[in-house]
């Protein structure tokens, strides 16, 4: 019997020690590999800024994204109840991670972008030219698809007022249906839309529309409801809650 014991307590003894050193391995790797990470999600955001601005081509090295980055894109932030610039909150810091902090934003009302807190600052990218002149503005956009929150950023000309870029980078929705959002072919039916008739939100996403109508872009085949969010989420990020008071004042031509 006290063999039995002796060898049960040895076996337990050789699973607890083969479970420690096991987690030991996997802590250390996802320790080691968090910078990696880190810097691969960085490097996957200039991109897709710089897609969004028109100036990023397939087949650029890590290096040439960066130097393209550090040259044409500088990042800033605006306070979106006074439209004005405003200094980093922090080092790092994150609009996404803002909004869900009550002290660093605001509760919306009836909201129908799926989500239920704007931040007080959010974060716009300026490009410029080789002169420093500002050629386009890229903001930052998300709302709610059919299936999840859907992350893009939305390119402007140098005006306020003229879409040149859609980009979503993040989206969970149908592949083939909601999932065209992705689509080049969709995405360029944006360029060159109106957002404002009257100094108020104008653009539509509709079935058939009309591609003249400089408000209006044609909606997903199949994906009624990813179409209504998309609509739902420029609108909401260019009127008075989202980025409209900074682009009304227009204030990087300052």
């Amino acid at each position: 019997m006290s063999a039995k014991k002796e060898s049960f307590g040895k076996t337990v003894g050789v699973v607890v020690a083969v479970c420690l050193v096991c987690s030991i391995v996997v802590s250390s790797a996802a320790v080691g590999l968090r910078s990696l990470q880190q810097t691969n999600a960085e490097l996957d955001k200039k991109t897709n800024i710089l897609t969004a601005a028109g100036l990023f081509e397939a087949g650029m090295s890590n290096s040439q994204i960066e130097e393209a980055y550090e040259n044409n894109i500088a990042p800033r932030f605006v306070n979106l109840q006074s439209g004005e610039f405003v200094d980093a909150p922090s080092k790092d810091y994150d609009m996404y991670k803002a909004a869900k902090n009550p002290e660093m934003s605001t509760k919306l009302e009836g909201s129908n972008v799926g989500f239920q807190r704007v931040p007080d600052v959010a974060s716009v990218y300026l490009v410029s030219d080789k002169q420093g002149n500002i050629t386009r503005l890229i903001l930052p956009v998300h709302g709610s698809g059919l299936w999840d929150l859907m992350y893009g950023f939305l390119a402007l000309d140098a005006d306020g007022q003229t879409v040149k870029e859609l980009i979503y980078y993040q989206q969970k929705e149908t592949p083939g249906l909601g999932g065209e959002v992705q689509n080049p072919a969709w995405q360029e039916k944006w360029d060159g839309k109106k957002l404002y008739e009257n100094g108020e939100v104008a653009i539509h996403v509709k079935k058939n529309a009309d591609p003249a109508n400089p408000h209006t872009v044609d909606a997903l085949s199949g994906a009624t409801l990813t179409s209504n969010g998309v609509e739902n989420t420029i609108r909401f990020w260019t009127g008075e809650q989202g980025f409209g008071p900074f682009l009304k004042k227009q204030a990087w031509r300052s």
